[in-house]
């Protein structure tokens, strides 16, 4: 079937994969308010190609061009997108896969972090997004403290830079060893990278007086519950660090590619589970129940 061709100002990219994000998860449990059959491609957000084909008015782009792209249709052969939602990425990159929009969101939720050396950082969560913002903020020089359910997590954590690594297991226990470890003032910065009440609660106790609580998980299930209480009494700053402004996405993503390239991000161990797209199904499974040594799957195209 031949495909269409792109749309004034859109391109059209041949895509080499995308990345499978856990907000697919929801959907892909297949909730009473989704409509089924989703559209071709569907939920696929994290793709990266090459453009073969140009709509008119595009300027600045040419065919053979790699790029990441932020386009919504990318579990797929081609997707199309605006022009000025595609990042070109350098010849450094050829080899490596890049799946945009969470690298894009790592460095979005770093700059918004205000992270600095000599701070230390606790992020709770060490899944792609935790381990990428633990690398990021080790190689700023913070002390990062790494919080996790799963050894492998904190085993991932080490290997990106975390000077201490907890087991996510028993609420009182990590604060009493976080309190031991700060001598008592707990963190600059504490990141939640979950998505749920539990951590939640538990970045609140860690963060330090006028300290910076970051909210990075994606709390999708319903309404949040917080201790005002001591939120008050620290006079924390609280952060959502979600963007929906597309410009700001894009501009993350430029943001990694310079990081790639300068080596101050480097997810290439971080993607542990490669599908081809016929398999989507399974890299879907294995993104909700997390075998082995998994932390990101990618699905890739020949």
């Amino acid at each position: 079937m031949a495909l269409e061709e792109p749309k004034a100002g859109q391109v059209r990219v041949r895509l080499e994969g995308c990345g499978v994000c856990a907000s697919n998860l929801t959907p892909w449990a297949g909730p009473d308010w989704m409509q089924f059959p989703t559209e071709p491609g569907g939920l696929g957000h994290e793709g990266w190609g090459r453009i073969d084909a140009l709509g008119a008015g595009v300027n600045g782009l040419k065919i053979g061009d790699r790029v990441a792209v932020l386009s919504y249709h990318a579990y797929a052969s081609h997707d199309y997108a605006p022009a000025d939602m595609v990042v070109p990425l350098p010849p450094a990159l050829d080899d490596k896969p890049f799946p945009g929009e969470p690298l894009g969101c790592a460095m979005n939720i770093f700059k918004r972090s205000e992270i600095r050396a000599g701070q230390t950082v606790a992020i709770v969560g060490i899944g792609f997004l935790g381990a990428m913002l633990t690398q990021l903020a080790a190689k700023a020089g913070a002390r990062v403290i790494a919080i996790s359910r799963r050894e492998e997590s904190l085993k991932a954590a080490k290997r990106m830079g975390a000077a201490e690594t907890i087991l996510l297991d028993d609420h009182w226990r990590i604060i009493e060893e976080v309190k031991t470890l700060t001598e008592g003032r707990f963190c600059e910065r504490v990141i939640e990278a979950v998505g749920m009440q539990w951590p939640l609660d538990l970045a609140g106790e860690l963060t330090m007086e006028h300290g910076r609580l970051i909210v990075a998980g994606y709390h999708q299930d319903g309404p949040r519950q917080v201790n005002m209480q001591l939120w008050n009494w620290r006079g924390f700053n609280v952060v959502n660090a979600h963007e929906r402004d597309p410009a700001i996405y894009i501009q993350g993503i430029r943001d990694a590619v310079d990081a790639v390239v300068e080596g101050r991000l480097d997810p290439s161990s971080l993607y542990t589970h490669r599908y081809p797209l016929a398999q989507l199904d399974q890299a879907l499974d294995d993104t909700r129940d997390r075998p082995d040594n998994f932390i990101k799957a990618l699905v890739v195209n020949p």
